[in-house]
């Protein structure tokens, strides 16, 4: 039993590969940011674009231009 035991333990305490899981945690998390980042922008971002086609089709309708 105590061989059990002292194997728990110095799995427990063994710290290698400890920077093996942070850097994919940090992405992730950095990920994550970027992602909310993006849903909260996206609308704004539309309505932006969407703004700037609408005024280059008013435009090339003044002009003559024939758009489908």
């Amino acid at each position: 039993m105590k061989a059990v035991s002292g194997r728990i333990g110095s799995f427990l305490a063994d710290e290698g590969g400890g920077p093996g899981i942070e850097y994919p945690l940090i992405a992730a998390a950095i990920a994550m940011v970027i992602i909310g980042a993006m849903g909260v922008m996206g609308g704004g971002l539309n309505g932006l674009f969407g703004g700037m086609s609408d005024a280059a089709n008013a435009s090339l309708v003044n002009a003559g231009g024939v758009l489908n």
